[in-house]
């Protein structure tokens, strides 16, 4: 059939808008669950300290009735410290790219800073998470704030501990050689080992000794299938139970996202910015991220048609006590 003369078709069509969606899709990964987890506190200077306690081993403590008791012997805290580390990033975006319509955003300077955001979160959950032991810095050298596994002690399996198993408790006061202070990390060393049900009691056992209670295991996407496989034996768990009349869909279940352990509770969270084979419990309590310089975003002098903005934040990681917390370094 043929089309009748002088229509107008889109073939030749001058101005057809091309089909841009205005919803810009970003797949990259933003999860920051360790970053979310962590308190927030303030920081007064580049090097900030604070001091940890514990109490004495339970002792057999039955004295003399009428007796003139002589005073216990007192022990300090433990003085530990880290320093801030500075994270920043800058858009600059020129008059007319203001000007023009971009499609998918108003404006290209803020999307942009909002990328940049997402970004720099990023960044941040890996530092926080990659080994880093703390540097003060110098002329023409960052600081570095020291991450979580330099503050983990005994309780590493897979690794070499900062403080071998035999040392107890591993309780050395006032930063002493030994205790976990953020100069040295748990990820060097040692022989990597397959991620167990038997190993994940033996770290928790550990902590639990010690007094902690952490609540969370955090993961590389690797640890948590063998963790959910390990669990449910490689079985499919079909839910819900007694849908017999086929009324609601069937979900099969090959996961884990909750584990019971004889001493306590896990989420059990990915994490994609975990060193990998890592395995961390952590009791969230016990850490903050502490900011000199809160997530801040300054416009820059202007020096030519330009815009120029810089997100910037300063800060750095706080353990309240190591011996809280735990790492399983996986041979995956």
């Amino acid at each position: 059939m043929a089309v009748p003369a002088n229509t107008r078709l889109t073939f030749t069509g001058i101005g057809i808008r091309e089909d841009l969606s205005n919803i810009i899709y970003n797949i990259s990964p933003t999860d920051t669950p360790f970053l979310n987890g962590c308190g927030r506190g303030t920081a007064d200077n580049t090097l900030f300290e604070w001091q940890t306690d514990e109490l004495a081993t339970p002792a057999a403590n039955r004295q003399l009735e009428g007796d003139d008791y002589a005073s216990t012997a007192a022990t300090e805290p433990r003085r530990l410290s880290n320093y801030t580390q500075i994270s920043a990033t800058q858009v600059q975006s020129s008059g007319t790219a203001e000007a023009v319509d971009f499609a998918g955003r108003k404006s290209t300077q803020a999307y942009q800073l909002a990328k940049r955001a997402k970004e720099m979160k990023r960044d941040m959950e890996q530092m926080l998470l990659d080994g880093t032991a703390k540097v003060a810095g110098g002329a023409g050298a960052a600081r570095e704030s020291a991450s979580f596994a330099t503050w983990v002690g005994t309780n590493v399996i897979g690794t070499t501990p900062i403080v071998a198993a035999s040392t107890g408790l591993g309780l050395v006061n006032n930063g002493a050689a030994g205790y976990p202070d953020g100069t040295t990390s748990s990820l060097g060393g040692g022989a990597n080992t397959a991620v167990s049900l038997s190993l994940i009691n033996e770290v928790v056992g550990r902590i639990w000794d010690l007094g902690g209670s952490p609540d969370t295991i955090l993961c590389r996407s690797d640890v948590k299938q063998t963790i959910s496989s390990a669990a449910v034996g490689g079985s499919v768990v079909a839910d819900p139970v007694g849908n017999t009349s086929g009324s609601k869909p069937i979900t099969a279940v090959n996961a884990v996202d909750v584990m019971v352990t004889d001493f306590g509770t896990f989420k059990v969270v990915p994490d994609r910015f975990l060193p990998a084979g890592n395995c961390d419990f952590i009791d969230f309590d016990l850490w903050s991220v502490d900011y000199l310089r809160p997530f801040r975003t300054e416009t820059l002098a202007k020096s030519g048609d330009s815009v120029k903005q810089l997100l910037i934040a300063e800060y750095g990681l706080r353990s309240k006590n190591g011996l809280g917390s735990g790492m399983l370094k996986s041979a995956i």
